[in-house]
């Protein structure tokens, strides 16, 4: 299968700092692949380098495509109408809307919006519709951030670390709903909590030092704690630093 995402030698300084210094690898056309590593060895950055998002003045060089379409000199909102979907590290809601102001923010033009489908992953988010977001739990912001994305049909997913400081609870809550998301969009995640990992990643590519250390099966990476440990600096069940 033809990969949905094809990221080819992708370098990014910022500051001058080398952030991402040659970084190749594929998302598959389904499921769900890992983009894993240690804190500070360009994950985020790599997110945001395939949505347009890397800060004034940083440099990019390399190639990014989706599909067939060059994704690096495309401005985010073609990307974003054209099916790419981002869900950030710090979640971005707007604190002073109600939860149905940050959905309506959310809809595409052209495009029927998917309430039923949002609602259906996330009851929470219909039952606090009137609610402002930023008295919501981290929880239930987080659900409201996948909530925003999945309101278009999408091509691609990409979503930072999206059970970062939930209750154990929320965390299974989250991962349920995007599993049932992969089954429909491919989705590139980064996710520091290994046993998320080990239940939605089929593929797993893990970063050191701003560029490409090791890419494979997901359940070969976590099945050999060994290898876990030396690129990751925990087991396979843990949460890696």
């Amino acid at each position: 299968m033809n990969p949905i995402l094809t990221v080819d030698d992708l370098s990014v300084r910022i500051a001058g700092l080398h952030i991402l210094q040659g970084v190749t690898f594929t998302v598959a056309p389904t499921g769900v692949t890992a983009l894993l590593g240690r804190n500070g060895v360009g994950k985020t950055t790599t997110l945001r380098a395939i949505v347009g998002l890397t800060p004034r003045g940083a440099e990019v060089s390399g190639a990014i495509r989706i599909g067939k379409q060059s994704a690096l000199s495309t401005p985010t909102h073609r990307l974003v109408r054209g099916g790419l979907g981002y869900v950030p590290e710090d979640r971005c809601v707007f604190a002073g809307l109600t939860v149905a102001e940050n959905l309506r923010l959310a809809e595409r033009p052209g495009a029927a919006p998917a309430y039923d489908r949002v609602f259906a992953l996330f009851p929470e988010l219909s039952k606090r519709a009137k609610q402002r977001a930023g008295t919501l739990s981290g929880g239930q912001q987080q659900m409201l951030a996948i909530g925003r994305v999945l309101l278009a049909d999408n091509t691609l997913l990409l979503v930072d670390e999206p059970t970062k400081g939930l209750a154990p609870k929320v965390v299974t809550e989250v991962a349920e709903a995007l599993e049932a998301v992969a089954e429909e969009v491919p989705v590139l995640l980064v996710e520091q909590n290994l046993a998320v990992v080990r239940r939605l990643a089929r593929d797993a590519v893990v970063l050191a030092a701003g560029q490409v250390a090791w890419t494979g099966a997901a359940a070969r990476l976590l099945g050999e704690p060994e290898l876990t440990k030396a690129l990751l600096g925990v087991g396979s069940t843990g949460v890696h630093a």
